[in-house]
């Protein structure tokens, strides 16, 4: 992979790396903590994002009755359910980030579109391309990283940067 595709899929693999740094050396339990008024945690962090890029690449291929297909828990993707540990939680984010990255290198075109779901946070017959659905995983990757970096720091000190 090469060109556009090697640079987005690249920065992409970065925020990732932040994020999985931020949860290093957690137990479960401090995985699952939560450190500050918000209702995350490290583990739901990690979860949501996975599920997030699952849902977002099901679009670029199939649009939004198939990022729909599978049932969302909109409170619980971003907590740890009893039994979930960080260790499987970052197994199916790798997975995940795998499949995402084959993606972006066989998919044929990546200005390919289709219309967004309906949802209020979604302009009404907007349209998004692999392109777009890409920049905006890494927006959200990006983002959640810094949450978990608040997070891990109100924990127990330690930063992902500085």
């Amino acid at each position: 992979m090469s060109g556009e595709r090697a640079e987005l899929v690249r920065t992409l693999d970065k925020h990732r790396g932040f994020l999985r740094y931020t949860v290093r050396d957690l137990t479960d339990a401090q995985a699952a903590q939560r450190t500050t008024v918000s209702a995350l945690c490290l583990g739901g962090l990690i979860k949501h994002v996975t599920g997030v890029e699952e849902r977002w690449m099901r679009f670029a291929v199939g649009g939004a009755e198939r990022m729909e297909s599978e049932p969302v828990d909109w409170e619980g993707q971003f907590l740890m359910a009893d039994g979930e540990t960080l260790a499987g939680l970052l197994a199916e984010y790798e997975r995940v980030a795998h499949e995402t990255d084959e993606l972006v290198s066989t998919l044929p075109d990546l200005d390919h579109t289709h219309p967004l779901p309906a949802a209020p946070w979604f302009e009404p017959g907007a349209s998004w391309s692999v392109r777009r659905v890409l920049l905006h995983i890494l927006a959200e990757t990006a983002q959640h990283a810094g949450h978990a970096d608040i997070i891990r720091e109100s924990l127990d000190g330690a930063k992902t940067m500085g």
